[in-house]
Parts: structure tokens; sequence; C-alpha cells
């Protein structure tokens, strides 16, 4: 499923007529493959070592590249650094406040609440955000003791 997404992200490089360099093949493919949202750091490392000519501005160039693009989100919460996300289908984040771990979280019911608010409020609705704080398990771990 996540090869077939990667495949439409690059199809919509293609027509921005942006060139697809193996470095920026390689930093989708690994957006794509990771289910955490990685920083721009933590790409870096990841990738280091298969081009070690890549520096992390690099990184950050083509993040904000694809995110202008809309192929990928930043997802800034708090002051911790910015997080990098596939743009996918309407998904929410559950958020660790201790370490700032972000899980993907889907519940298509709540699109219903676009509908809801409309009809209370009159307004015209674009999108919604939701963010659902808690401590993930390997820090509830580390608080236990």
């Amino acid at each position: 499923m996540s090869n077939h997404r990667l495949q439409e992200a690059i199809e919509a490089l293609k027509s921005t007529r942006v060139r697809m360099t193996p470095q920026r093949h390689a930093i989708l493919e690994f957006l794509y493959e990771t289910l955490t949202h990685p920083t721009a750091d933590e790409i870096y490392k990841a990738l280091e070592n298969r081009f070690p000519n890549m520096s992390v501005a690099t990184v950050y160039n083509n993040l904000r590249m694809f995110k202008e693009v809309g192929i990928v989100k930043e997802l800034t919460y708090g002051d911790s650094s910015s997080r990098f996300d596939c743009v996918t289908s309407d998904h929410y984040h559950v958020i660790c406040q201790e370490c700032g771990k972000i899980v993907d979280f889907h519940y298509p019911g709540l699109d219903e609440v676009e509908t809801l608010a409309e009809h209370v409020t009159g307004f015209r609705v674009h999108s919604h955000r939701m963010e659902i704080y808690g401590t993930c398990q390997n820090c509830v771990k580390k608080l236990q003791h």
C-alpha cells in the first residue's frame, strides 16, 4: 500500500518538473515507509550512510520543496522540532507529551464533525485537525521506574 502512495507522490513531483534525484527518492521512500513522523535530523541520520555527501540542509530543503508541492506535511507541536508526515487521507495524531512521539490514528466517523459544525454554526467548513495528547508506552514504563 505505501508503495502505491509513494508512486503517486513521485508522479506528483514529476508533474511539477522537479528532478527526481536519488536523495529525493530516498527521503520520500523513508517518509512513506516509516510509521513514525521523523524530524529532518532523523531522516538525515537514517540516510547518511547511503549518501555521505548529503547534508542536513539538503534534507531540509527537499522537505520544504515536498511541502510546497503538497506531498508532505510539516507537523509543528509546541516548541519541539518539526516532524514530517506524508499527505494521506484524513488521519489524526496521538502525541506523547514526554518524548514527542506521534502516532497516526484513523477514525472515519469524525468526518461527521464537519457536517455537524456547518449545520450548527452556518460556517462553510474547509477542514479540521484533531490532536490527542498522552504518554506513550515506553514513557509510561520509564515513569513507573
